[in-house]
């Protein structure tokens, strides 16, 4: 159980002491109980809780299953109940009504179950009394009296509520104490009055419909839970109602039992919500989202051949709650998930349900579809509404909202099928832009299914050593000379051949295989540049994935020990996205880096969010011109613009620049005109084998003149 569940657990039984409840986790074992189940179990909590709760039943009922059996129904269907006999710490036996209820998480898994004991031994024992008594009545004319009397003691120490009615008159005949305490708060006001107008008008109408069962071969016993207004105010009353037929000129009476249930009807109303409901935003969690969806798919093949058949499930995504998170604090991103939550509400038709999936992960139901594009009109409307600014403890926050869509039945007929449709298309819109609604389409899965495959393989390339680097030269502007290299990640599939960065480096970094990969990037790169001779540097890019990973520096430092490479032979390249996420935590850790001794450098600079505060707040090598600007200088007075200021900014702050993807000598030159201090490129040479490279020539021809 965790610490989470256990809290709600205290408050859950929280002042109930007449009830046994108990916490189970999925295999059955007792991890937590009140005090309630202390009495009546008589065991000290010490002594049960890690055991199998089958220790209450006897040997009979555990050797036929009977626990099993009952855990396996709340498992299936979600509640178990039933009455029997149960055994307390010294081996007596209890009657029982037990009550099992399943727990699961947001995201439909079993945490445990909710298990509720009440021990009725004294009820039934009574129950029995009045029934054998009246059997002893029937069978005994002569000792009538002395029975009644004995009946009438018996119903008047009964705990529950007895009420008996005079079918010819209408008159109650007989009430105990805790009946007239019930329903009208003071002893001795309900007998002799009418039934339908001393009771309230629940109770005087099961009894109506018990006498109504009077001439039936076997009148049966009419069972009612329902809430009622009494003089205690309003109470859950389970009642049991029926008809006792008199005997030659004896008038046919009416009989009720009313016992109240409120406690545990209440208590079993919180487990159903916790079950149900995310306990942050008050929305319908993943199992009862499920259950809606069926319920909309169910109602639109019912309506099949009229014109609102379609359904939608929208899958919705927060954008950037994890940075606000970090920067601002958990209470923040909290109310947040709140306020969007109540807005996208707002937004949605009567009928739409909504629910909090985990996290930042929201979706919607929306049934009886006329057209497609009604979905898309109501996505459209949700990013709209989660755009608009949101004011929390004085900061002004806008939210996004990246949303995938996929409609039934189009798209797929079943619940699994339309929620993974919609999910894969929330994948595409947050990879493709963020903060808007993409459809569904079959290209999608295929992708997906690819990226699948694709990391299968990928979690065993290393070891099967299929991963290696190549090289690309980088060159001093002025000249020409090569003064280092970029170490650029490689995978050679055994089966497809080659296979793109651009496709494998995302998965990697969606399931944080990104983490062991880089890993081997920085030592494989750190081990082949400590051959060369030269002494040039050599380049890696560290993914944004990484800075995640509080032991980044520890793993640089790793790989330099390892390799013996002066710390200034490598430079690392980051993108300014690792500055925008969390960019406190982040800078603190470029800090540590660069107390290593290693070389820093902004790569991709002007694509991204090009705040200058990032120079200012963190002393950087280099910065890298994006190729974007590169393949235009020449063409575009806008690119060179971009790269004159780039070039202006490092000459400014002393920092050397670098540009990429040059390819032909007019984009060379006009990059030395600006004042770039160093240029890469396919026009200096393309990536390829550490063991094709020129340091290597060096090192062979060293060799040999050494042999």
């Amino acid at each position: 159980m965790t610490a989470t569940t256990d809290v709600l657990y205290r408050l859950l039984v929280q002042g109930v002491t007449d009830y046994a409840i108990f916490m189970l986790d999925p295999d059955g074992i007792v991890v937590n109980w009140n005090d309630g189940a202390a009495r009546i179990k008589r065991y000290a909590a010490g002594e049960i809780v890690g055991r199998h709760f089958s220790c209450f039943y006897g040997s009979e009922d555990r050797a036929a299953g009977v626990p099993e059996a009952g855990l396996r129904q709340a498992r299936e269907t979600g509640r178990f109940e039933a009455e029997g006999w149960r055994y307390r710490r010294d081996g007596t036996a209890f009657w029982a009504l037990v009550v099992i209820d399943a727990i699961r998480d947001e995201d439909g898994r079993l945490l445990g179950f909710a298990k509720i004991t009440r021990d009725r031994t004294e009820k039934r024992a009574q129950e029995l009394q009045i029934l054998k008594a009246k059997e002893l009545a029937e069978r005994h004319r002569d000792e009538l009296a002395a029975t009644t009397d004995f009946l009438d003691s018996v119903v008047a120490t009964m705990p529950s509520s007895v009420i008996v009615q005079d079918a010819t008159t209408g008159l109650i005949r007989l009430a105990n104490r805790q009946a007239t305490t019930l329903f009208c708060g003071c002893a001795g006001a309900l007998v002799g009055r009418p039934a339908e107008t001393a009771l309230p008008t629940a109770v005087a109408t099961l009894l109506k419909r018990a006498l109504a069962t009077t001439g039936n071969p076997s009148p049966s016993t009419i069972v009612l839970e329902a809430p009622v207004a009494t003089a205690c105010g309003p109470r859950t009353l389970r009642m049991r109602a029926l008809a006792i037929a008199g005997r030659g000129e004896q008038p046919v009476h009416g009989l009720l039992i009313a016992e109240d249930v409120s406690e545990a009807h209440a208590a079993n109303v919180r487990i159903h919500h916790l079950a149900h409901y995310d306990m942050l935003t008050g929305l319908a969690n993943r199992e009862l989202f499920r259950q809606r969806l069926g319920e909309a798919l169910a109602a639109a093949a019912r309506a099949a051949g009229t014109a609102a058949t379609g359904t939608a499930v929208l899958c919705l995504d927060l954008d950037g709650l994890k940075c606000i998170n970090d920067d601002l604090g958990h209470p923040v991103g909290d109310q947040l998930l709140r306020v969007v939550a109540r807005r996208v509400q707002e937004a949605l038709r009567p009928g739409d349900t909504l629910a909090r999936l985990g996290g930042d992960s929201f979706a919607v139901v929306v049934p009886l579809l006329a057209a497609e594009a009604e979905a898309e009109a109501l996505a459209e409307r949700l990013v709209a509404a989660a755009r608009e600014p949101i004011e929390i403890d004085g900061q002004r926050i806008v939210a996004g909202l990246s949303i995938g869509i996929a409609l039934a039945p189009a798209d797929a007929d079943g619940t699994d099928g339309l929620l993974r449709g919609a999910e894969l298309a929330l994948d595409e819109a947050k990879r493709s832009g963020r903060g808007r609604p993409v459809r569904f389409h079959g290209a999608l899965a295929a992708s997906a299914r690819r990226r699948r495959l694709i990391e299968t393989d990928l979690r065993g390339a290393i070891t099967r050593r299929e991963l290696g680097l190549h090289y690309q030269p980088i060159v001093r502007a002025e000249d020409g000379e090569t003064v280092g290299y970029e170490a650029l990640l490689r995978w050679h599939h055994p089966s497809r051949g080659p296979i793109s960065p651009l496709e494998f480096i995302p998965v990697a970094e969606e399931t944080g295989l990104i983490h062991e990969i880089g890993a081997f990037v920085l030592r494989e790169a750190c081990r082949e540049a400590s051959g060369w001779t030269s002494g040039r540097s050599v380049a890696v890019n560290l993914s944004p994935v990484q800075f995640r990973h509080a032991g980044l520096a520890a793993q640089v430092a790793s790989a330099l020990a390892a390799s013996g490479l002066p710390a200034d032979q490598l430079e690392l390249e980051i993108t300014e996205s690792v500055l925008l996420d969390a960019s406190s935590n982040n800078l603190a850790l470029l800090g540590q880096i660069g107390q290593l001794g290693t070389r820093i450098a902004l790569d991709d600079f002007g694509t991204g969010y090009s705040s200058l505060s990032y120079l200012c707040a963190f002393r950087f090598d280099k910065i890298k011109i994006d190729r974007a600007f590169v393949s235009g200088v020449c063409d575009s007075r806008e690119a060179l613009a971009v790269v004159r200021a780039i070039t202006g900014l490092g000459r400014s702050l002393g920092i050397a620049t670098t540009a990429e993807g040059v390819e032909t000598p007019d984009q060379a030159e006009c990059l030395r005109r600006e004042g770039c201090t160093q240029l890469q490129g396919y026009l200096y040479g393309k990536p390829m084998p550490a063991g094709a490279l020129p340091e290597y020539d060096t090192i062979r021809k060293a060799a040999c003149s050494g042999a």
